[in-house]
C-alpha cells in the first residue's frame, strides 16, 4: 500500500502531503458538514472533488459500496414524500421521452463508438450509462457483458465527471430558459445520467421538479432489466444473469404508504429529511472518489463519446420538453 508521502508529487496523487490521521479527520469533518442543513448537493459534490484532489479519499476501498447503499436507501426514503396519483401523471408524461431517448442514445452511442474506434464494451457501457441511469446501469450491465475492470472504470469515470458538471449547469440553464418545474424535472430525468445528480439538481429547482424528476428517473431505471437481457444476447453471454433494481420497489411501497396510510404522514417529513441528507452525503462520496487518477484514466476518445452523447440527449430532451411536452 502506498503512503501519502509516496502518492504526493506523482502525476496522479493528491496535491497536499498530509498525514493519514489528518486526512481521515478532514474527511470526517466534511461528512459531518454534509449532514447539516448548510450543505446543498452541489456544495457536497464540490467539497468531495476538492478533497479528492488535495488530500485524497482515505477510505477509497469502501467508497463504491457505501455510495451504492446510501443512494438506494435515500431514494427509497424519498418515496415517503411522493403521492401515487402525481407520480402516475409524471410517469405518463415521461414514458414516450424515456423510450425514445434510451433507444436513440444506445444506437447513437454504437455509431459514435465505431467512428472513434473505441473498444466495444467500453463504448457500450458509456452508452448504457448515458441512456438509462449512469453508474447503476453500468454496474448492472458490466457483469452481463463480462466487462473488465478497466472498461468499467473508464465508463464510470466518464459518467461521474459529466454528472458533476450537470449538477451545477442544469439549474442555471433551467432558470435562464424559465422552465417550469415539470419541464425541468422531465429534462433532468432524461438528460442527467445518475439518479443522485438528478435528485440533487431537481431539489435545487423546486419540490414539484423533484417529484417529477425522481419518478421519471426511477421509471427509466427499470429499463436496466430489458437492456441487460438485450446486452446478454448482443455479447453472447449464455448465463444471462441480470441485476434487478429492487430499491425501486421500496420506493414504490413507500410512495403507496404515504398516499394511503394516514399515520405515515406523521413520520414522512423526518424520513424525507434523512433521505435528502443521505443523497447529499452520496454526492460528497462520489466527488471524493473522482481523483486525478480516475479522471485521467478515462482517456480522450471515451470522454469525447460521453460528451457527444450527453450533449445530444440534453439538447434533444430540452427541445422535447419545451415544444413537445
Amino acid at each position: 500500500m502506498q503512503t501519502q508521502s509516496q502518492l504526493t508529487g506523482t502525476p496522479n496523487g493528491p496535491l497536499l502531503n498530509v498525514g493519514e490521521n489528518t486526512r481521515k479527520a478532514l474527511f470526517i469533518i466534511c461528512i459531518g458538514f454534509c449532514l447539516t442543513p448548510f450543505a446543498s448537493p452541489a456544495i457536497a459534490l464540490l467539497m468531495g472533488l476538492v478533497i479528492a484532489q488535495l488530500t485524497g479519499h482515505p477510505y477509497i476501498h469502501l467508497n463504491h459500496k457505501a455510495t451504492h447503499i446510501l443512494l438506494q436507501a435515500s431514494v427509497a426514503g424519498l418515496g415517503f414524500g411522493m403521492n401515487v396519483h402525481s407520480a402516475i401523471q409524471a410517469g405518463k408524461e415521461g414514458i414516450l421521452f424515456t423510450i425514445a431517448s434510451i433507444t436513440g442514445t444506445l444506437l447513437f452511442g454504437y455509431f459514435i463508438g465505431r467512428w472513434l474506434n473505441i473498444e466495444k464494451k467500453t463504448s457500450y457501457l458509456i452508452s448504457a450509462g448515458t441512456a438509462i441511469c449512469g453508474g447503476s446501469a453500468i454496474a448492472a450491465i458490466s457483469p452481463v457483458i463480462k466487462a473488465e475492470e478497466k472498461q468499467i472504470s473508464v465508463a464510470l469515470g466518464c459518467v461521474f465527471v459529466l454528472n458533476s458538471i450537470a449538477l451545477f449547469l442544469f439549474p442555471v440553464i433551467g432558470h435562464y430558459l424559465n422552465l417550469s418545474q415539470t419541464q425541468f424535472g422531465l429534462w433532468c430525468a432524461i438528460a442527467i445520467h445518475d439518479t443522485s445528480s438528478v435528485v440533487g439538481a431537481a431539489s435545487k429547482y423546486g419540490a414539484h421538479a423533484l417529484e417529477v424528476a425522481t419518478t421519471v428517473k426511477l421509471a427509466r431505471a427499470l429499463w436496466i432489466v430489458p437492456v441487460s437481457f438485450m446486452s446478454a444476447f448482443i455479447f453472447k453471454n449464455k448465463s444471462k444473469k441480470v441485476s434487478i433494481p429492487y430499491f425501486i420497489i421500496l420506493f414504490i411501497l413507500a410512495m403507496i404508504a404515504n398516499t394511503y396510510i394516514p399515520v405515515v404522514s406523521v413520520i414522512s417529513p423526518l424520513v424525507i429529511t434523512i433521505a435528502k441528507m443521505g443523497l447529499t452525503l452520496t454526492l460528497f462520496l462520489i466527488g471524493a472518489g473522482l481523483s486525478r487518477k480516475v479522471m485521467l484514466s478515462v482517456g480522450f476518445k471515451p470522454l469525447l463519446q460521453g460528451v457527444v452523447l450527453w450533449m445530444a440527449i440534453s439538447v434533444g430532451a430540452l427541445y422535447a420538453v419545451i415544444y413537445l411536452a
